[in-house]
Order: structure tokens, then C-alpha cells, then sequence
């Protein structure tokens, strides 16, 4: 089964292990067994993450996005795989950092970006990384700053309303 599983998602390294079913390396999930609410393969996910925390440490990941990827493993663990952009993630406020290139990182906190290689593997798990344009204004943040692939929005407000309207699930943090 973990076999035939890896083999069948798209992008995904060989070999997952039980804890990093989809994304390797992020949002560690556990075995549980006998409980309720597991995810539905007869639904279709359409879930937006609102990011707008951030860690104690810019050396860090930020939080927020490996509790994306452990959603994502959450679901690939049951066989759920969501489609290319189902799964959305809305940066803004002081988590907005976290979408810099290594250039951006390196010019701001003198390190590479600890989270690019998190942001490259929710990317190819198939997850859609938004960024509020006046997010990045108002924390200076340049468009050639932003990483590879991530969408600059208008204003978070405006599509985490959309998504709402259209049916989607936000989950805040």
C-alpha cells in the first residue's frame, strides 16, 4: 500500500515515511487509530489557510505553514488528495516574510530562508501560496523579493472573502 500510495502522487518523493505521507520532512502527523472525523475521500477539499502568525525565530519555519503540511499528510494518509490549488494558504501581517526569496531573507535577516524548501514541497504537494499586496507594502517587501510561484493578491481580506463566499473552508492561525 505505501508503495503503490507514493507511486501514485504526483511529485512526491519515493519512499515517504508514515509521518510525511506527502510532503517529506514536514508536518510530522502520528498513527491514530479508533477515532472519529477522518478525512472523506467522497469530498472535495477546498480549504484556505489564513497565515498570519509567525515564529519566535526568523532561523525557523514558520509554524503556520507546517501545520499546512501536516493537513496536507493528514489527508494523504487516508488517501485524500486534493487537487492542484484546493488547498490555498493566505499570507499576510507579520507572517509575510516567510514568502521571501533567499536573497530577500538573506538582505533582511542575514540567513537563508528556512522556509523556501517547506514552501517548494507544499507548492509541488500541489497547494496554492497567496500574498497580500499590501502586506508586502507595508513590511517593505519588494515584488522581486516575493519566492518563486507565490501569487501576489490585492489584499488578503478580499480573497480569503471570495473563498468564503464561493463555499471554501478557512481555517485562521
Amino acid at each position: 500500500m505505501g508503495l503503490a500510495f507514493a507511486l501514485a502522487v504526483p511529485g512526491s518523493a519515493m519512499a515517504q515515511d508514515a509521518s510525511h505521507p506527502v510532503i517529506p520532512g514536514y508536518g510530522a502527523i502520528m498513527p491514530a487509530h479508533d477515532v472519529a472525523s477522518m478525512p472523506d475521500p467522497s469530498l472535495r477539499y477546498h480549504v484556505a489557510f489564513e497565515v498570519t502568525r509567525t515564529g519566535t525565530d526568523d532561523a525557523q519555519i514558520n509554524p503556520a505553514l507546517d501545520r499546512v503540511a501536516r493537513f496536507v499528510n493528514l489527508l494523504g494518509a487516508s488517501g485524500v488528495r486534493p487537487a492542484p490549488g484546493d488547498i490555498v494558504v493566505v499570507i499576510h501581517g507579520p507572517a509575510t516574510p516567510a514568502i521571501l526569496n533567499d536573497a530577500g531573507y538573506q538582505a533582511r535577516f542575514h540567513r537563508a530562508n528556512p522556509n523556501t524548501r517547506l514552501i517548494e514541497e507544499l507548492q509541488r504537494a500541489g497547494v496554492a501560496i497567496h500574498v497580500c499586496s499590501y502586506a508586502l507594502a507595508n513590511q517593505k517587501i519588494e515584488r522581486n523579493a516575493v519566492a518563486k510561484d507565490v501569487i501576489i493578491d490585492l489584499a488578503a481580506m478580499v480573497t480569503l472573502a471570495n473563498l468564503q463566499l464561493k463555499g471554501w473552508a478557512v481555517i485562521p492561525g
